[in-house]
């Protein structure tokens, strides 16, 4: 592992070891959400080549999308208990092992398991969870403005691979399409193997913004029991409530219908699959702006006020 060194490299600098933590924690969330997003490139080749419906392709993302948010909770445990650098590796070595799978389905079941499950799970280990935690742990001050940066991810993610795999499908096949996503995959993994550091207190230094000796962490608890504990005490909290639900709708919308159906909504309508992805970029590259932007303000001004506008 090169952190220590690189740590000491960046402290002479006056560069704080977690900037290099952020970067790493973007390329893992780019390549997760091209990962995820990547299906709603391939709704209409996988129709014409093995004859499946639309609602039975959907039925298979949506189990993605479910087991997608249900890990969330459960994946802040794990990295509590596993460690990060252990589960970012674990999801991201079964994303690319699903899509090297996907190369050889031919049953409508293999889709289901390939892209529902394993791609959903994964992904959900690595979803704004994996974001926060590094946030958390490494920053104290321009807290908000890392979160947005990471959370800008996912829309980096869209703008990054979906027109290409659009433009991929389009000439060479929709096998080729995920060529890029794999090979983010690697890039991503071979980062977090040699750069991705558990806390601060491992390089003998406190989160940004902070001063005094290094505190080492609280034991981790059991994965289950810690899960269910904070679920049971958060949910009995009106704000807690009124965000999962605005959240809820957030994802449905975004992830679950504009995401995935999109480019097919817009092939009916006699607009090519590249177009329509660069149309999903377009509202990538808006939402990455916008993202940065209210976690910027988010270190300046009331949270609650800046949701509401």
């Amino acid at each position: 592992m090169l952190a220590p060194q690189l740590s000491r490299f960046l402290a002479s600098r006056r560069i704080h070891y977690g900037w290099l933590m952020v970067a790493v924690a973007f390329v893992v969330s780019v390549t997760t959400a091209g990962a995820q997003g990547l299906a709603g490139a391939l709704v209409q080749p996988l129709e014409r080549e093995f004859g499946w419906s639309v609602d039975q392709i959907g039925g298979a993302l949506a189990i993605r999308i479910l087991l997608f948010g249900l890990m969330a909770p459960f994946s802040a445990a794990m990295i509590e208990r596993y460690g990060l650098k252990r589960i970012v590796v674990t999801a991201l070595s079964i994303i690319a092992t699903a899509l090297i799978l996907a190369l050889f389905m031919n049953r409508l079941w293999q889709l289901f398991v390939i892209w529902g499950v394993m791609v959903g799970t994964a992904t959900g280990l690595t979803a704004v969870v994996f974001s926060a935690i590094v946030a958390t742990r490494w920053f104290t001050e321009r807290r908000g403005l890392v979160v947005g940066i990471l959370t800008a991810s996912n829309a980096t993610g869209q703008l990054a691979f979906l027109p290409l795999a659009a433009w991929l499908e389009a000439h060479y096949g929709w096998r080729a399409a995920l060529a890029p996503t794999l090979i983010g995959l690697g890039v991503a993994a071979v980062g977090v193997v040699l750069f991705m550091v558990e806390r601060p207190y491992d390089l003998g230094l406190v989160p940004y913004g902070e001063s005094g000796r290094p505190i080492p962490p609280a034991p981790a608890k059991p994965v289950f029991g810690a899960t269910l504990s904070a679920l049971n005490k958060a949910s009995g909290s009106l704000t807690f409530r009124v965000l999962a639900g605005t959240f809820f709708v957030c994802g449905l919308s975004t992830n679950g219908l504009v995401q995935t159906h999109f480019i097919s909504l817009c092939a009916d309508f006699g607009v090519t699959s590249v177009t329509a992805a660069s149309m999903l970029a377009i509202i990538g590259l808006c939402d990455f702006i916008g993202t940065i932007g209210s976690g910027w303000l988010s270190d300046r001004y009331d949270n609650r006020a800046l949701l509401f506008v």
